[in-house]
């Protein structure tokens, strides 16, 4: 049981919440198209700890989208992170961005969960996950075509989630694919992932944590 304070800034949606023993109390959020997180992330910390009455010193530990996703929204994110948990004393926990994307989805009728972040081009960062939320394909870079996922999409129903999927579903059209396009990586679905790693103690080193970029430097 733990009181965790979850930030992410992987994508231009700049969110924080505060997770009590695995259920939010409290969330701000920024869904706006352009990267706000140099100005909104620091008084969302304020305003969401203020709205659940709770002080920092109260604070077990803090959780952070680790990635992929943009690098100037990651390094904001991180730097937040380490330095309330350097200042607090605290762990610091990091969350699969792809993998608390893939909690959004509520419906178990689907066979596998495909998070897309957009990257550029043709190219998306994505991974795959079965109806339980258990990842059965890695994270990867691929550029994609007309036979992206055929794999899985021959082995049942595969939503496909995130700001990658709107290029995807242009050159792609398939009876299992379910398109959600308008999702995003959020702070609200970090939560369940963040106190199940701090049940186990999965915490990172504070001094020597980098966020998962996945590729070199794209510029957002």
């Amino acid at each position: 049981m733990a009181t965790i304070l979850c930030l992410e800034t992987a994508t231009t949606n700049c969110s924080v919440a505060l997770s009590v023993d695995g259920s939010v109390t409290a969330f701000k959020e920024d869904r706006s198209s352009r990267y706000s997180h140099a100005e909104k992330l620091h008084p969302f910390i304020i305003e969401v700890l203020r709205e659940a009455d709770i002080d920092r010193s109260e604070l077990d530990a803090i959780a952070i989208s680790k990635g992929p996703g943009s690098y100037t929204g990651l390094r904001i994110g991180v730097s937040a992170a380490k330095g309330l948990c350097f200042a607090l004393d605290i762990p610091l926990i990091s969350v699969p961005t792809l993998a608390s994307m893939a909690m959004q989805i509520k419906d178990n009728s689907y066979d596998f969960i495909v998070p897309m972040i957009d990257a550029r081009r043709m190219e998306v960062y994505s991974a795959v996950f079965n109806s339980e939320k258990t990842e059965v394909r890695e994270t990867r870079a691929e550029v994609l075509d007309e036979n992206s996922f055929e794999e899985v999409l021959s082995k049942g129903r595969v939503v496909f989630l995130g700001n990658g999927v709107e290029k995807f579903q242009g050159i792609h059209m398939h009876p299992n694919a379910t398109y959600l396009g308008q999702a995003m990586p959020s702070a609200l679905d970090m939560a369940e992932v963040a106190e199940r790693k701090y049940e186990i103690s999965d915490i990172e080193d504070v001094a020597y944590f980098e966020p998962y970029y996945l590729k070199d430097f794209i510029s957002g």
